[in-house]
């Protein structure tokens, strides 16, 4: 395992890129699936999450190459239905496969998902939606199978269902059943995080009839083919706010180029109350700060709401702060594994349920931490950075699933980081 060093504090100077949307490319990469052919999905990033989907699709059948941040996906020789423990295990996106295998094939096999260990995450809303469409489904001994009725063409049929809570996963993984169903499909109560429009948009420029893209209404009329995906990803908002974070805790000037300034609002809003000065230039975004963070009030929410993935990293700025911050989880509320570890570098935090209180400390000292989950690892890096002396931060595997050698890029901006075996 390998493990972060780094001395601070440090603040960030320059400019950096902001990669393709990890939470944009898995569904897109399970989407490859309804059609027959190669699919080309262009800006993906080179990431731990990505490498698992690819061998995923290729235990399928599936051949992909990945070169210069170009996934090519062919699916001519797809020949199983099935997704092994084995695979599944190590990522929760896994169960996007499993819609567009019954769409596609008739007949599905998945091993129930894992991924980061915090939070009961559900996959109910997968299966009723996709029951709604015709599929039937069991549980048993750690699988879903699935399959639509009987015979050679058996296909999902349309239907109606509405997501209790909103579900991005769950949006995703219907949709893209949807796509291929016969009749006419409405699904109510859709995610809108630009990483699910995206997905619809893609859909829909290879053949798919999808009405409503970005509201919380999709109305889907199936057909019988579409054809192979050829997107761009979106820029990763939540990679772009943590650099943007990073400044916010350690101060600097850093430039961000290829952002949706849009997708940023929420994140945006938050920082300004801290004290940062942002500036937008088309798809250019400047943020510095040169002062100590002022405290806020943070409530994570469904898009276009605070972001739960941002949620770590803002802790880290307030434990800064120069007053006493409140940050509630109302998506996933046990999303605070990583308060412990702050706690290790000086941070002042109480928990009570789902709700942190934050008490701003003058310094953060550095000390060695663990990284439990991938934001979590995202915001410990963060505040070693802006914290006096050496930080060093194990079990960084997490943090490759989502950031695309962070370490090196944070060094560009001026921080002082390695990486090294243990």
């Amino acid at each position: 395992m390998d493990r972060f060093v780094i001395e601070g504090p440090t603040p960030l100077e320059g400019e950096i890129a902001v990669g393709g949307a990890k939470n944009a490319v898995l569904p897109l990469m399970a989407a490859a699936l309804l059609a027959e052919g190669d699919s080309v999905i262009e800006n993906v990033p080179d990431l731990h999450d990505v490498r698992f989907f690819m061998t995923i699709l290729e235990g399928l059948g599936a051949t992909c190459s990945l070169v210069d941040n170009r996934l090519v996906i062919s699916t001519t020789g797809l020949d199983s239905c099935e997704a092994p423990y084995d695979l599944v295990r190590k990522m929760r996106a896994s169960i996007y496969v499993l819609g567009p295998l019954l769409a596609a094939r008739g007949r599905a096999r998945v091993s129930l998902p894992g991924g980061c260990a915090w939070g009961p995450r559900p996959v109910n809303l997968h299966l009723e939606g996709l029951g709604a469409l015709g599929a039937e489904l069991e549980l048993s001994e750690g699988y879903i199978t699935g399959r639509c009725g009987t015979g050679d063409h058996a296909r999902l049929r349309g239907g109606r269902f509405r997501f209790e809570p909103s579900s991005v996963g769950g949006t995703a993984n219907v949709l893209m059943a949807a796509v291929l169903a016969e009749g006419v499909t409405e699904l109510e109560n859709c995610a809108v995080e630009p990483e699910v429009t995206q997905l619809a948009e893609a859909l829909a420029a290879a053949g798919a009839r999808i009405e409503g893209v970005g509201t919380t209404t999709l109305r889907i009329e199936g057909v019988e083919r579409i054809d192979p995906l050829n997107h761009r990803v979106m820029a990763d908002r939540i990679e772009a706010g943590t650099f943007m974070a990073g400044v916010a805790a350690a101060g600097g000037r850093i430039t961000l180029l290829g952002v949706d300034t849009e997708h940023l609002r929420p994140v945006s809003a938050v920082l300004l109350d801290m004290g940062c000065e942002i500036r937008e230039e088309g798809d250019r975004l400047t943020v510095e700060m040169d002062r100590r963070p002022r405290p806020v009030e943070v409530t994570t929410r469904p898009y276009p709401g605070f972001p739960t993935d941002m949620q770590a990293q803002v802790m880290a700025v307030c434990a800064l702060a120069s007053g006493t911050s409140f940050i509630t989880e109302t998506i996933y509320t046990d999303r605070f594994t990583h308060v412990a570890e702050l706690q290790r570098l000086g941070a002042d935090i109480r928990t009570d349920g789902a709700r942190a209180t934050v008490f701003g400390v003058q310094q953060l000292q550095g000390a060695p931490v663990m990284a439990t989950d991938l934001r979590a690892s995202a915001a410990l890096v963060l505040a070693g950075v802006a914290a006096q002396g050496e930080t060093t931060v194990n079990r960084v595997y997490h943090i490759d699933r989502g950031y695309e050698r962070i370490e090196t890029r944070l060094a560009r901006l001026g921080a002082s980081i390695r990486r090294e075996k243990s």
